[in-house]
């Protein structure tokens, strides 16, 4: 036991926080203790708007949003797992529920602002004024980095944003992205004025002027300078046939469906070529008009969004688990917060943070369908809480990474997680 001469200001604000958190309830199965995973890669599925947990992964009894009678929008079904159910427009995922953890009770407060909660659920802490956290792609990539040094360790299926890339970890633990399946990352491509002879022109230029450039040249100069030349060395051929999705049996791109299933497809090529970390984006196309945010109309084609996610994922799930990669490829499903179970005015829901689902499969992990109970409505936590920092552990030590261990913005030591606890029972 520590002395009181020798406890820190950290110790002291741990401690209040315990004491005015003691009506929560326990944090029952997140261990203190280290555990570690042997998971090779991640594929995390971003659902932008806000996943309704209570017509998703955590169905409740069925309500009625005409009569304003809180409730499951949707009826539930039964899985490879007993006691577990989850949503009827998840039929494809139910048999496979036995490899996979619907995470129920994370939770946070943040519900008012979309792109503050976006970033919670990508760094894992609240926005700082002083300091710009990374996301934990760019912690995966900093920490492991890729399989093959001929690829990049963090690949984006989407749009760029602030939000999923390195913060104070620096540029060269980014994220190369692409927006569209079809035609691969934005600017690998030569442009069709630019001959190899004006290519080669260009690269001796850029030769003269590293040479010229002082040997203690700031950090951002030396990060910006390993990202063109990464630039350079991935707009070859050999990366570029990783996005050639035609060469797959067609029988194959079909059971993936539409744009984003390809994205899913497309994840599963990059891991085996040596990528660490992608993120695939469910925010494009959007078949009822508004996404996963399903205030008022929206929500009647909801069901629509489920469909493509059920199928996409339970292909994702067989297609690794087919080609032995399931063991080593964590699979997760998040989003920025959940839905409450009442209906508004329209018919759809607002924003819930209190209590909502997050979905870890594969990864060598000992899934048991779902982990965690919130009430009879998915609205409040009833046992075992996982706040955000401990899901961001869980995923972290899938892949062998300490979430204990510190990382450095300068000279300022920051925790990889915000004090976050694994969920000890899926390592067992």
């Amino acid at each position: 036991m520590k002395s009181i001469n020798k406890l820190t200001r950290r110790d002291c604000l741990v401690g209040g926080a315990a004491v005015a958190a003691g009506c929560v309830v326990p944090r029952s199965g997140l261990s203190a203790r280290q555990v570690m995973g042997k998971a090779e890669h991640v594929i995390s599925i971003w659902l932008g708007g806000g996943m309704g947990q209570v017509d998703t992964f955590d169905p409740k009894r069925r309500g009625d949003p005409k009569k304003k009678q809180s409730g499951s929008y949707y009826d539930a079904i039964e899985t490879a797992v007993p006691g577990v159910q989850v949503c009827e427009h998840l039929a494809q995922m139910a048999p496979l529920m036995d490899r996979v953890t619907a995470v129920r009770t994370v939770h946070h407060k943040v519900i008012d602002e979309h792109a503050a909660a976006t970033n919670r659920m990508h760094t894992g802490r609240p926005i700082s004024g002083t300091i710009t956290y990374p996301s934990i792609g760019s912690i995966v990539a900093h920490q492991r980095g890729a399989a093959d040094t001929s690829v990049p360790a963090y690949v984006l299926i989407g749009y760029p944003n602030v939000t999923r890339g390195p913060g104070f970890l620096g540029a060269r633990h980014g994220y190369l992205y692409l927006t569209d399946t079809s035609q691969g990352p934005a600017g690998l491509s030569r442009p069709a004025g630019i001959t190899p002879n004006r290519q080669a022109r260009r690269a001796r230029f850029l030769e003269v002027l590293r040479r010229n450039v002082r040997p203690g040249r700031v950090r951002q100069l030396r990060e910006y300078d390993a990202v063109i030349q990464q630039g350079l060395q991935l707009s070859g051929p050999e990366f570029a046939s990783v996005f050639q999705l035609d060469k797959e049996p067609p029988r194959l791109r079909s059971r993936y469906g539409g744009e984003f299933g390809q994205r899913c497809l497309l994840s599963r090529r990059l891991i085996q070529r040596g990528v660490r970390f992608i993120e695939v984006s469910h925010n494009l196309n959007f078949l009822n008009g508004a996404g996963w945010d399903v205030h008022n109309e929206g929500i009647l084609q909801q069901h629509k969004l489920i469909q493509e996610l059920d199928t996409a994922v339970s292909a994702l799930l067989i297609d690794l688990g087919d080609k032995r990669l399931l063991d080593k490829t964590l699979v997760v499903i998040t989003t920025e917060f959940g839905r409450p179970p009442e209906f508004d005015s329209a018919g759809g829901r607002g924003h819930q943070g209190t209590a909502f689902t997050c979905v870890l499969a594969g990864g060598g992990l000992a899934h048991r369908g779902a982990w965690g109970e919130t009430d009879e409505l998915s609205k409040n936590i009833v046992s075992r809480p996982v706040g955000v920092p401990d899901f961001f552990a869980t995923v972290l030590a899938a892949v062998g990474i300490d979430g204990a261990k510190e990382l450095y913005a300068g000279e300022r030591p920051v925790p990889i997680t915000d004090r976050g606890r694994p969920i000890a029972e899926l390592f067992s």
